[in-house]
């Protein structure tokens, strides 16, 4: 009769039908009165929800205290109900440290020896089946044996719950690292210490390296090598994306290859986060969309309902979907957003993921009050959900709330402490605040979380850009920012270096290269600020290159790369920085002010001029403050462009020779000719305006001769001899900065030219002496925007 009773209860179990399954199995308990009829009553209770049923099955046996399976149930049942202390008063706090060392390695290797022993045959048979004897009982107690090891397991995988819902995350930690050393199958706790970042980049790697798994055992003893392999690729899967790619590449390949598991979810997933943190939004996003398609496509081809719009992005699990939300916010597929948020929210309305999708589109469309909401009620639903944190604190820093930013990262860091990321936000806030010294302090911090190097290091800046990366790699905007605070505290040759390191690592990452334009111009800002004014040319025309190609000039971090399938999202430009469009527009501008201090003025001002078309056309915001610099700069090129032009006349008119075809005079030449009309007029103590004027001068006005001797008469006229592509460029830049203003000053200088005295036409038409050091405070402030974006 029990083994009737068993049988039906199992066949209830299987198809679902849970109230069955109670009603026979405890009529099974009835009869029976075993422990391990109980324990399957229990476990029934526990997988119908009915937490209190299972305690007091357990309780009315003294089940809790006679077995180790009992106690694991008991307090599973007591954190189902968040009763935290009375789970682990049944747990108790210390972990079995002791079956570490000796726990299911041996007992694997005496149950391989055992079954070894069972195929020797030997003359005498009733000693061969005495020993057969001994050796299935010595078998059994060795089952019992890994089975109660790995309930020990289970259990210190429970009190790091206990202490992970206390906020006791050291302690969790240590508890989720001892599971999974007593039982390397313990995947629950493994999951939980890549998902929540307790470990940095390079504890993950070497905390995988410390498992021993040939503990493994497997049914064929033959399979059991291939097994741990096997295992130990999945688990390298989880790892973080700084850690080692190298390493994650080959068990990536190995996985999709040889074990034919290329359309696995959690492999594709594995994919898309790599992509992620290298800057490739559109290649992820394809991943991303492929495993939520997967699932839809299989439903629809099994069954004969009509495929609903939506269904697709539904059934998965949740670790697809804040990658999947960052991805389509950095490549700005708003509508694919709010078509995703409102899907969610109509069928998975208790999830947290459902209200960080809304967050995320209200931040893509600029509505952060909006998102903050959502984004705070993402983080009630699920305390630990570091995008969910990270996209709160972003909130906070687009719109300059800096010191609420910085609470908000600090309690990231606090609950995700193998992360770099909060880190690095963290410092960027401060570089905005311009306190340099802490900037200096979490960026380093965070350098040595994403490449395993000693905790507050400094960075090595070494002569070769490669030689002061970490082996283990790390994350590419670290070192921008690191670079950043240099060049504001004028350490610029120690900038230089971290820029160029910056460039080198995203390249060897295999990054987009359109992501890290920014980090280029701002290698282009330091290299002109130490006078090499080549090479900073030469980064400039590589950033409108990689511009003109296309590629998004943006950069953002996430979560994703740091944890195994957590993946949140940072700001992109559209948010804490400039558009695209302003950017291309500023590196023009930049372009033109290197140009201005290599003396070739002429290519100055098509550069400028096209900084300020870019620049006018962007729409208003941080761009627009970019025209009016880039407009003052045109004006000052221009009024360079047209000295040098006189000069070269001046030149032909009173020098016996004839100078050189296409020869135009320098600027510093210029500047001297200017110096010594002024020293011979030394008794009219001219004053210059230390001010930026945003007013083109007369550009008919006369100028005296520098050292000539004699002075021009108002009647003589100068003329600039501008080709037909330059003098368009002239007009269009005069109508784009200041048509009225332009046409009113015009006017005023004719009035003015029948009144106006020589020495006064020179005074208005020298240029303001602190107009390099203007420039140079103008890009600074630019390039640190960048660096911020």
């Amino acid at each position: 009769m029990e083994k009737f009773l068993r049988s039906w209860r199992q066949d209830a179990l299987n198809r679902g039908q849970h109230d069955a399954a109670i009603y026979i199995g405890d009529k099974v308990l009835a009869l029976t009165n075993s422990d391990s009829d109980a324990f399957w009553l229990a476990q029934v209770h526990f997988s119908n929800s009915n937490y209190t049923r299972a305690l007091a099955l357990l309780s009315r046996k003294d089940l809790i205290a006679r077995s180790t399976a009992c106690r694991y149930l008991a307090a599973h049942c007591y954190i189902k109900q968040n009763y935290f202390e009375q789970a682990l008063s049944v747990l108790g706090d210390h972990n079995p440290t002791h079956l570490i060392s000796s726990g299911s390695s041996n007992s694997r290797r005496k149950f391989q020896h055992l079954n070894g022993n069972s195929h020797v045959t030997l003359r005498n048979g009733k000693t061969t089946a005495s020993r057969s004897d001994r050796a299935d009982r010595s078998e059994e107690r060795e089952r019992e044996d890994a089975n109660n090891i790995r309930f020990e397991a289970a259990m210190c995988y429970l009190r790091g719950l206990c202490f992970a819902k206390q906020n006791a995350f050291d302690r969790a930690r240590d508890c989720y690292k001892d599971a999974v050393r007593i039982d390397v199958q313990c995947f629950e706790a493994f999951d939980q210490l890549m998902k929540n970042s307790l470990m940095s980049p390079a504890e993950e790697l070497q905390f995988l390296e410390s498992l021993d798994f040939d503990s493994i055992s497997a049914p064929d003893p033959s399979t059991a090598q291939e097994a741990a392999h096997f295992t130990k690729m999945l688990y390298t899967t989880r790892l973080s994306k700084y850690s080692s790619p190298a390493i994650l590449s080959d068990a990536t390949e190995t996985l999709s290859t040889h074990y034919n598991l290329a359309e696995n979810p959690d492999i594709l997933l594995s994919r898309a986060e790599a992509l992620y943190t290298q800057c490739r939004f559109a290649e992820a996003l394809e991943l991303t969309s492929s495993i939520l398609a997967s699932s839809s496509q299989a439903s629809s081809a099994l069954s004969t309902a009509p495929h609903l719009p939506g269904q697709s992005h539904l059934g998965h699990p949740p670790a697809v979907y804040p990658l999947h939300l960052a991805c389509l916010y950095e490549t700005g597929n708003t509508n694919a957003l709010f078509l995703l948020a409102h899907t969610l929210a109509d069928n998975a309305p208790e999830e947290s993921y459902t209200y960080l999708a809304i967050g995320v589109y209200y931040l893509s469309v600029s509505k952060i009050a909006e998102a903050r909401r959502f984004f705070s009620k993402a983080s009630l639903l699920d305390p630990h959900s570091a995008p969910a944190w990270i996209g709160f604190a972003h909130t906070f820093a687009a719109e300059g709330e800096h010191d609420q930013a910085i609470a908000a990262y600090s309690t990231a860091a606090r609950l995700f402490q193998g992360s770099h990321l909060p880190q690095l936000f963290l410092g960027m806030q401060h570089l905005a605040l311009n306190n340099m010294s802490l900037a200096h302090e979490y960026l380093c911090a965070a350098y040595a979380m994403s490449t395993g190097s000693a905790s507050g290091s400094m960075p090595v800046i070494s002569a070769e850009p490669s030689a002061g990366l970490s082996p283990l790699g790390g994350d590419p905007l670290v070192l921008n920012e690191l670079g950043v605070v240099l060049y504001h505290q004028n350490h610029l040759d120690g900038a230089v270096e971290l820029f160029r390191q910056s460039l080198s690592l995203a390249t060897t990452l295999h990054c987009e290269p359109g992501a890290w334009v920014a980090t280029r111009a701002n290698l282009g800002h330091a290299l002109r600020r130490v006078g090499r004014f080549p090479d900073a040319l030469i980064e400039f025309e590589e950033c409108l290159r990689v511009g003109a190609g296309g590629a998004s000039l943006g950069y953002s971090t996430s979560l994703g790369g740091s944890g195994g399938s957590s993946a949140g999202f940072a700001t992109s430009s559209g948010v804490g920085g400039y558009e695209d469009r302003g950017l291309v527009g500023s590196l023009y501008t930049s372009r033109g002010l290197v140009l201005l201090e290599m003396g070739r003025t002429m290519e100055a001002v098509t550069s400028l001029h096209e900084a300020v078309r870019v620049l006018g056309a962007s729409g208003g915001g941080d761009a627009a403050g970019g025209a009016g610099i880039a407009g003052t700069l045109l004006s000052r090129a221009l009024e360079i462009w047209a000295l040098e032009g006189r000069g070269k006349e001046r030149a032909s008119a009173f020098s016996p020779f004839d100078p050189q075809p296409g020869h135009i005079p320098s600027r510093s030449s210029t500047r001297s000719s200017r110096e010594k009309g002024k020293s011979s007029r030394s008794n009219r103590n001219v004053q210059y305006a230390d001010e930026w004027t945003d007013e083109v001068p007369d550009l008919n006005a006369t100028v005296n001769g520098a050292g000539a001797g004699v002075v021009d008469t108002l009647e003589e006229k100068v003329e600039m001899e501008l080709d037909a592509e330059a003098d368009g460029l002239l007009h269009q830049a005069l109508d784009r900065v200041r048509p009225a203003r332009t046409m009113r000053n015009n006017r005023q200088a004719i009035s003015r030219m029948t009144t106006m005295s020589p020495d006064t036409e020179m005074n208005e038409m020298t240029p303001a002496p602190a107009s390099r050091g203007r420039s140079t405070r103008s890009t600074r402030s630019h390039s640190r925007q960048l660096s911020g974006s």
